[in-house]
């Protein structure tokens, strides 16, 4: 039985003839109100997850019914139990998703579908105004940054492997031109190494390396990320077979006008038809895009994983 409040599920566990006959259809409500929240929430990730694998894109019609389910189906349920809470609950969730969605998609991270999807979580979990513990969305939150940069990282070796050959060849050309700084890296590196016998602390010492050897494995991940940027996700496509929000990669211009380009943050439905009538006068051919990682199937594992465990960090303190 999975419930956001703890205290619901305590007191729905009671023997029924310690409740009056009003609490007790009142809690199998919430129970069966939570209930559909979840299996509602879990079946939306699944399509949105499936969608954005195949084609990068979460459908409207999926993140505005999930909002409006989730505002409405609370709603319904402040009016039957005469409180409002439960409806300002999901208004709560839903501005604060809305936020953290908005500053994701602005900052070029996600894409508007995975904002809206977000959005959409937000109103159907709701934020508890009782923080004696800490809330479902945080936790969902913080499960969702960890598991997305692990899922992240999975998914750049995989098809940085697939396309192994050109990915090589791309990475050895940018380890190159960054050979100075590698130099410089590896010099500072070994003299912590030396410098680390005369410390008398184990702690200190071990603390110092570990301190160097991470700053050298970040500069081989940027140069990695780069790579996999490059290769693996910058595709050439026509202008009929775009979609509204896809990210360009690369300025259009067209008679020394800008027709769209990076700082779009996601390609318009108008700017499509200009591109597509550009073409015909024969002025473009294709378009450069970035195909970002489809993140939502991240949301799913993190949902599922918030369900189940709550916090996972906390199992290994």
């Amino acid at each position: 039985m999975l419930l956001y409040d703890k205290e619901l599920y305590k007191a729905f566990c009671l023997k029924r003839s310690f409740l009056t006959k009003f609490k007790y259809r009142s809690i199998v409500f919430l129970f069966k109100m939570f209930l559909l929240s979840n299996i509602t929430a879990f079946i939306s990730l699944i399509i949105a997850s499936i969608t954005d694998i195949k084609t990068r894109e979460v459908p409207d019609w999926l993140n505005y019914g999930l909002i409006i389910f989730g505002l409405g189906s609370r709603l319904i349920y402040s009016i039957a139990l005469s409180d409002i809470n439960f409806f300002l609950y999901g208004l709560a969730g839903f501005f604060v998703f809305f936020v953290i969605a908005n500053i994701m998609f602005y900052s070029a991270q996600w894409g508007g579908g995975d904002s809206k999807l977000l959005m959409g979580l937000g109103a159907v979990i709701g934020l508890n105004f009782n923080f004696s513990e800490m809330p479902f969305i945080l936790i969902f939150w913080i499960n969702i940054i960890l598991i997305g940069a692990i899922y992240g990282l999975f998914w750049s070796f995989a098809v940085a492997f697939k396309n192994r050959k050109r990915f090589l060849k791309d990475f050895k050309a940018r380890a190159k031109k960054s050979a100075k700084i590698r130099r410089f890296l590896l010099i500072i590196c070994l003299a912590a190494i030396l410098s680390a016998f005369f410390i008398g602390s184990i702690a200190t010492r071990v603390l110092l390396v570990t301190i160097i050897f991470s700053i050298l494995l970040i500069f081989y991940i940027s140069i990695f990320i780069k790579s996999v940027e490059n290769v693996c996700m910058l595709k050439l496509v026509e202008p009929e077979k775009l979609t509204e929000g896809d990210w360009i990669a690369r300025n259009v211009i067209v008679n020394k006008k800008r027709i769209c380009g990076p700082k779009d943050l996601g390609i318009e439905k108008k700017q499509i038809k200009q591109l597509i009538q550009l073409k015909r006068k024969g002025l473009i051919k294709k378009i450069l895009i970035k195909e970002g990682i489809p993140f939502v199937p991240s949301f799913l594992v993190a949902f599922i994983v918030t369900l189940l465990f709550g916090n996972w960090l906390l199992l290994f303190i």
